[in-house]
């Protein structure tokens, strides 16, 4: 090895190390942080999440009960009906591609959560307080409402008589199968949302920021081909919610149980599994202990 190519190795590893030594953990997020009550950035992210997941649930449960409309036998007589409408595959790309332009036009506002589920991840991985985090379900649910019910006002007749778009256990599959379904679905979800905002790949991937919305957003995706035939898919207890309020069945309310609890419980693993096993948060606490305990 030549002069020349030590100096060059001795710059590149001087450059990775100085990278790496400029990187600083964000601290964790207040538990409780009462101070964002006065700050309009807090309500216009509360806005931001409200619009948002209205106009998610619009766009998701009008594919829905059109599609539910194009394969009615009845309605579409003497047609195909098996090739009419968008399909299971056009409906998780309803889903999938509604968050990823949804995050991509939030993120910099409310940080895109759009999904309780989400919002409770990243309130026990410390992203976000327990004041933010309440005031955002609250606008989720509410928005995820206001969005039904616009569909339900200018389809009344189809969204009645097509299911409204509201999460079932399908026939055939029991409780457990059903909140495993979510359990694991809303894991992928909320896995991938801390992966794709983690700070660390940001500082030293660039690009990063710019493609988060399209893994969360195909993530979506992906987990609606596996649980719909399940659940319809859930994985968003303000979806499920806003559905079942507009719609006010009694299958829907008896169900609901499933599209809280389990996506409450994967957004939960998925949390713990980022912050104390991939990002060593656990190895981290104990030795600062021990090395405290010294002291």
């Amino acid at each position: 090895m030549g002069r020349d190519d030590i100096e060059a190795s001795h710059v590149t590893h001087h450059a990775e190390f100085g990278s790496a030594r400029d990187y600083v953990e964000p601290p964790p997020t207040p538990f409780i942080d009462p101070s964002e009550l006065y700050k309009w950035s807090f309500y216009r992210a509360i806005l931001a999440e409200f619009v948002a997941t209205l106009l998610f649930l619009y766009i998701t449960i009008a594919t829905v009960v059109g599609y539910k409309s194009s394969i009615d036998p009845i309605k579409n007589a003497g047609s195909d009906t098996d090739c009419n409408g968008v399909g299971v595959l056009g409906i998780a790309w309803a889903f999938g591609g509604m968050i990823f332009v949804l995050v991509y036009c939030t993120a910099g506002i409310s940080g895109g959560h759009i999904n309780p589920a989400v919002t409770f991840g990243l309130f026990l991985g410390r992203k976000v307080s327990l004041v933010r985090a309440v005031f955002y379900m609250v606008a989720q649910c509410l928005g995820a409402i206001c969005g039904v019910a616009l569909v339900k006002a200018f389809q009344r007749g189809y969204y009645v008589k097509y299911g409204g778009g509201t999460n079932e256990l399908s026939d055939g599959y029991t409780s457990s199968v059903g909140l495993g379904a979510e359990i694991m679905g809303t894991f992928v979800l909320v896995y991938t949302v801390f992966s794709a905002t983690d700070p660390k790949r940001n500082a030293r991937d660039s690009y990063v920021p710019v493609l988060a919305p399209l893994p969360i957003g195909f993530s979506v995706f992906m987990v609606h081909l596996a649980t719909i035939p399940i659940t319809g898919t859930g994985i968003n207890p303000a979806r499920s919610l806003g559905a079942a309020v507009i719609y006010n069945k009694k299958k829907a309310w008896d169900d609901m149980w499933i599209f809280w609890v389990g996506p409450f419980i994967g957004a939960a693993i998925a949390a713990a599994y980022h912050q104390y096993i991939l990002r060593a948060g656990a190895v981290k606490a104990l030795g600062s202990f021990r090395s405290t305990s010294h002291i």
